[in-house]
């Protein structure tokens, strides 16, 4: 069924001028929240319900509306909130809805944060974005300065990022326990990344699902069962950002938390680059970051270790300890569990100081070694908060504020994707000038900063 709202004129008013909809009167959008939050959420299963049910869990949030492209995955968002309008083009619900809420979460497929965030910041609206915050960096520079620009209340999906564990491995750190940091080592034994063309297609989409909208603003190709939709987009350049884009958000953020970095000065990958379809697995990047009070020198290295590749056995031998236990973890949507490793985690990070080493599992109590000169040390009680309940109580005027805004976030994102780049020039220093969003040594790494939309669905200032 077409859509009344044309999709060229849409796209290209709300990013000249946030005046997509006429009607909406500038009294209203620049009108504080209610007591009541008004949220509408872009995508309804997955990781999108996760984020649904713990906004939601706020007996003053109203979830007014959700979007989502699959109709197909929508039953538990009408069961639990049976008055809530469905669409399946995130573009009807801003125009028929843009009156009606105060705030949404974006929590769709990569390649689509920028384009709804962005239009719905425009209208004014308060955004809660899954990591990471944009497909490509130059997306993310955008949303972090419309965000700052229009005083909007955000956060990024790294939930562990406000959990006691994340931000007591900061506290350590910036303690000066382990003394000024001479560099980092972090790792994901996931392995988002594959190899050779698509499959050819087999069946069509379900009369539920609209491929065409899916594939938004990527260039068109035939729709494929499982290899795309819904989890498998991870692995493909258009849509994904790889195991990297994937959990770096959330490993690198203690570090770059704990060490107050800002953008790196270099950029180097010494794995192999993707093809021309999917992202590579077993990654190495190496990152070179000008200095901060809390390293050790005017610059510090962190690297970045992916899918079989773990940090040199030289380093893991600093974390070593003689009585591995289980380690238990909290998942991606705050479950308690227990992780099916002993001793080392398969996600995590080693940070080495002058004075000590710490290791910050992902996502476990951090450790200090060696173990014999820390072992009457106390690790700092930190409280944790609930991520996403900050975020909506700072919109209605509570206490709480958001830890992981986009002015935090976004330079985070930044450094990670920086990374995404960087697979593509396998051997080669990239020098990075972050003021000018571009690579001086490498032009034609300057191509994937910022991505060409699909005709129709351009969006000006994206």
């Amino acid at each position: 069924m077409k859509s009344p709202l044309a999709r060229r004129s849409f796209l290209k008013t709300v990013g000249t001028a946030g005046l997509a909809f006429p009607f909406i009167s500038r009294s209203l959008l620049a009108a504080q929240p209610s007591k009541i939050l008004r949220h509408v959420s872009f995508g309804a299963s997955g990781m999108a319900w996760a984020d649904i049910q713990a906004i939601a869990s706020n007996p003053f949030v109203q979830l007014v509306a959700v979007a989502d492209v699959d109709l197909g995955r929508v039953a538990d968002v009408k069961t639990r909130f049976p008055e809530v309008r469905v669409y399946q083009d995130w573009r009807q619900l801003l125009e028929k809805e843009a009156n009606n809420f105060d705030s949404c979460n974006v929590s769709t497929p990569d390649h689509m944060h920028a384009p709804i965030a962005y239009s719905a910041m425009q209208l004014g609206k308060h955004v809660y974005c899954q990591k990471p915050l944009a497909h490509d960096i130059h997306e993310t520079r955008v949303l972090t300065e419309l965000a700052r620009e229009k005083k909007l209340i955000t956060q990024m999906g790294i939930q562990i990022h406000s959990q006691k564990v994340y931000r007591q491995a900061v506290a350590i750190v910036q303690s000066g326990a382990i003394g000024k940091v001479k560099e980092v080592h972090t790792w994901s034994s996931k392995k988002w990344g594959d190899l050779g063309a698509p499959p050819a297609p087999t069946t069509p989409p379900s009369a539920d699902f609209n491929w065409d909208m899916w594939l938004g603003n990527a260039a068109t190709r035939p729709y494929v069962p499982g290899h795309f939709h819904p989890g498998n987009w991870r692995k493909r350049l258009d849509f994904g950002t790889g195991t990297f884009g994937d959990m770096g958000c959330h490993i690198f953020d203690p570090v770059f938390e704990a060490l107050a970095l800002t953008a790196p000065l270099t950029v180097r990958s010494e794995g192999a680059a993707p093809d021309a379809w999917n992202w590579s697995t077993d990654a190495v990047i190496r990152y070179v970051f000008p200095g901060t009070k809390f390293t050790a020198e005017k610059t510090v290295a962190v690297t970045w270790y992916d899918g079989d590749q773990r940090p040199p056995a030289e380093i893991r031998a600093l974390v070593a300890t003689k009585n591995a236990t289980t380690m238990t973890t909290v998942d991606d949507v705050g479950r308690a569990g227990k992780a099916k490793r002993q001793g080392e985690p398969d996600q995590g990070s080693i940070i080495i100081g002058t004075e000590g080493v710490l290791l910050v599992p992902h996502i476990a109590t951090p450790k200090l070694f060696p173990e014999v000169k820390f072992a009457d040390y106390k690790i700092p009680e930190i409280a944790g908060s609930h991520h996403w309940s900050d975020w909506a109580e700072a919109i209605v005027g509570g206490p709480a504020k958001p830890l992981a805004p986009f002015d935090y976030s976004g330079p985070l994102t930044e450094a990670v994707l920086l990374g995404s780049v960087a697979v593509r020039f396998p051997q080669t220093d990239l020098k990075w000038n972050a003021a000018k969003l571009q690579f001086e040594n490498e032009k034609a790494a300057n191509a994937h900063v910022r991505r060409t939309y699909r005709k129709g669905w351009e969006i000006a200032g994206l």
